[in-house]
């Protein structure tokens, strides 16, 4: 059984900061790519950043490159994303993921896990 659990959303003034935490369970944490996902309302899911098993490659999508850092923690079987500068655009659910089968980040269906999402809202 993988569980992934988000955590970390929350409100926050535009120009200002969050950092989401997605602990893991079940699954072996260190040799799992891991990546970020979010969904606004009315809107696709999307891809957001992306991190090898050992955190030595990250990806991101250019509407967050400069603003947003994934990062990981293999000891504490957890993956952050840290979110500065955040706009309103950025409002959205936000969901990890593991990566399970090869090939490139920025796709959903790569992903054979997701946690329940957390919700992020920025305000103008």
């Amino acid at each position: 059984q993988v569980q992934l659990v988000e955590s970390g959303g929350g409100l926050v003034q535009a120009g200002g900061s969050l950092r989401l935490s997605c602990a893991a369970s079940g699954l072996a944490f260190s040799t799992s790519a891991m990546g970020w996902f979010r969904q606004a309302p009315g809107k696709e899911r999307e891809f957001v950043a992306g991190i090898t098993s050992s955190g030595s490659n990250v990806v991101y999508t250019n509407s967050v490159k400069g603003r947003f850092t994934i990062s990981r923690d293999n000891a504490k079987n957890t993956v952050y994303l840290q979110m500065n500068s955040l706009k309103p655009e950025d409002t959205a659910v936000y969901y990890c993921a593991r990566k399970f089968f090869g090939g490139g980040y920025d796709e959903a269906h790569r992903y054979n896990a997701w946690g329940q999402g957390t919700q992020v809202t920025v305000s103008s």
